[in-house]
């Protein structure tokens, strides 16, 4: 596998290169053989805009903890403020694990970015291990037979692929257990330190909002405020399967207001257990392109609950969940032609995405409760593939108890989610809102995952919010989505 290969949150944002309506801010992309110099250019974003930028490096070392470790150079761009006295500068972090700030405020956050530079510097920092921050090899390409990707099988390969790599990088001189989100946030506190300022504010979406609350728990004095979406708590890299249900659930109801799409589909989990239980137990085998050269690919209900759940992240993909499963479940196996590319790349170890989640973990009791609620539940262990499969391959990662430990947050907050979120689902996102006393909360009906580009006034509350302006709780909507049969 090359290290473009898919990870565990990158299915969807894979995806996007041949489905338009997924979202690219997570995908994780090689280190270019010549990086650009630091200094001033023109950066281009959305729709063909560009604006003045400046490229920044400095350097960190791979992990603080070791004094024998290298240093590694972290890669930021800096979009200065037109504001006559500019506020703390707003970091973004990006989702991922494994997304680079630089690619996101490139595509539909690029006007959210402009608009923000009304009130402070606006800064895409590239993440250790992403983008230009990324200091991990990329490994030959395997010769190892792919998996059947079933749950058996992708996970079995897994584990023995990210235990010879972690090997393979750390004998190259790679520090592996610092691609954490502990020294994640250090490097952020390291970034503002650099930047000349006294506190900096934070701007991020998903696992962007995992590292927030880090920097929070441990740099809390460095920071003036924060906006975050799609909220993922120090305790929820590993979603709980029942929370995910509660979704599709809903998703079932909306699919009564097409009485069409209702007498096709009466029961929408029971279509969809249904396929996955029956290709699982009979994978369907698929031709597909690896790394240029023909393969064949045996998909079983594994790889279709882990390509679910990339589509139930936003309403645009979402949508097509009715016809898929229709025509799985009639044998017309060619509707999955769009996503070879994507099942081809799964077994793929990229390094920073994987180690990052083990790293963060999952705590024993929640563990035990996604394990219970797995067993029944439609997307079974799949949405955080390969957590939490690859737990215990390399025990030194984890960073414990006192990590995922939740606390109180008393920093001005504004807390952004959609309703139809099927990677964050608003469930869980209520639990991490508690810790924050001072918070604004913006709900977006009808509006997924990628929520500060789903509604035109998530934007201005964004910068009202950062210029120091009260906000209170909001409620947006969105239309409902329109399910399609074929």
């Amino acid at each position: 596998m090359t290290q473009a290969s898919l990870h565990r949150r990158a299915l969807l944002a894979a995806a996007g290169l041949v489905l338009p309506g997924l979202a690219l801010a997570q995908t994780v992309a090689s280190t270019p053989p010549l990086p650009p110099p630091a200094g001033p250019f023109r950066f281009k974003g959305w729709k063909g805009l560009e604006t003045d930028a400046e490229r920044g490096f400095f350097e960190v070392p791979e992990d603080r903890r070791d004094p024998k470790s290298r240093k590694i150079r972290l890669s930021y761009v800096r979009f200065a403020s037109t504001a006559a006295k500019p506020g703390p500068p707003i970091v973004y972090l990006a989702g991922g694990p494994g997304g680079t700030a630089t690619r996101a405020l490139a595509g539909p956050r690029f006007p959210i970015m402009m608009a923000l530079r009304d009130v402070a510097d606006v800064i895409a920092f590239d993440q250790r291990g992403t983008g230009l921050s990324n200091h991990i090899p990329e490994r030959p390409l395997s010769s190892r037979p792919l998996p059947d990707l079933t749950e058996a099988g992708l996970t079995a390969y897994f584990r023995e692929d990210f235990k010879s790599a972690w090997a393979d990088w750390t004998k190259a001189g790679v520090a592996m257990t610092g691609y954490n989100t502990e020294q994640n946030a250090d490097d952020i506190d390291d970034l503002r330190r650099h930047l000349g300022a006294e506190k900096v504010s934070l701007w991020g979406i998903s696992y962007g909002t995992h590292l927030a609350l880090t920097m929070l728990k441990r740099h809390g004095d460095r920071v003036s405020r924060v906006a975050l979406a799609s909220l993922e708590g120090l305790d929820q890299t590993v979603k709980r399967p029942a929370a995910v249900d509660a979704l599709l659930q809903h998703v079932d109801g909306l699919l009564a207001a097409d009485p069409a799409v209702r007498a096709a589909i009466p029961d929408l989990p029971a279509l969809m257990r249904r396929v996955h239980t029956k290709m699982e137990a009979a994978p369907v085998k698929m031709p597909a392109t690896l790394n240029g050269a023909p393969v064949e690919l045996k998909i079983g209900g594994f790889a279709i609950q882990l390509m679910t759940g990339g589509l139930i992240a936003n309403p645009q993909t979402l949508v097509m969940l009715p016809g898929l499963y229709l025509a799985l479940d009639a044998g017309r196996y060619e509707v999955l032609a769009p996503f070879m590319g994507e099942f081809a790349n799964i077994p793929g170890i990229a390094g920073m995405p994987e180690a990052t989640d083990l790293a963060s973990g999952i705590s024993p009791g929640r563990l035990a409760l996604v394990r219970r609620e797995a067993k029944t539940a439609v997307l079974g262990e799949a949405l955080n593939f390969p957590m939490p499969q690859l737990l215990g391959v390399v025990p030194e990662a984890d960073l414990g108890e006192a990590f995922r430990a939740s606390f109180r947050i008393d920093h001005p907050a504004l807390l952004i989610a959609g309703t139809l979120d099927g990677r964050t689902p608003v469930s869980e996102q209520d639990e991490v809102a508690a810790q924050f006393t001072r918070k604004a909360r913006v709900t977006v009906d009808n509006a997924g995952h990628n929520v500060f580009e789903a509604h035109p006034d998530v934007q201005g509350l964004l910068v009202r919010f950062f210029r120091g302006e009260a906000v209170v709780d909001t409620r947006l909507s969105l239309p409902p989505p329109t399910f399609k049969l074929g």
